[in-house]
């Protein structure tokens, strides 16, 4: 039976395919935390009643994933409070939403340095044509992607207006 041990652990060490929420109820807060690659799914406001339906885990971000987007190019993430404002079925991924990033407060600190805070943040699911699965590690620009059947389940359940909450 001591052989039983490696292959166990082996398989505990293996990631496990991202899962679907399957249908979902429509959704009125989001909440992203970048340092544990999740998505959490609620029906009103955590600390406000809200409910927790479900998590998406296994997030992928830019080359840059940690700290707040401040510049165009720096492959980071936003982080903070933002909206969903409009879905995008076109997308050059499978699925777009975008996040409504950047806010006042991003314009002024990269007009303040004489940059482009940049924009068009997404949630979004794999590259069209890319097949079966996921692009390996971080590669977006600054988004954040899912896989095709976790954007397909959220398409369907987060109406324009959603609050998202994006944390370190």
């Amino acid at each position: 039976m001591r052989w039983l041990a490696p292959i166990l652990l082996f398989w505990a060490l293996v990631p496990a395919a991202a899962e679907a929420p399957g249908a979902l109820p429509v959704l009125d807060f989001l909440r992203v935390t970048k340092s544990t690659r999740t998505l959490e799914l609620w029906q009103g406001e955590p600390g406000k009643g809200g409910r927790l339906v479900h998590v998406i885990e296994g997030l992928q971000f830019g080359d840059s994933p940690q700290g707040h987007k401040r510049f165009e190019g720096d492959e980071r993430t936003p982080e903070g409070r933002y909206v969903i404002d409009w879905g995008n079925p076109n997308s050059r991924y499978h699925l777009s939403l975008h996040i409504s990033y950047p806010n006042a407060a991003d314009r002024a600190y990269a007009r303040a340095r004489g940059r482009s805070p940049g924009g068009m943040i997404m949630l979004h699911g794999q590259p069209n044509g890319w097949g079966e699965g996921r692009v390996p590690g971080d590669w977006t620009d600054g988004c954040i992607a899912l896989s095709n059947a976790e954007i397909e389940a959220l398409w369907e359940a987060v109406p324009d207006g959603t609050p998202i909450e994006i944390r370190p």
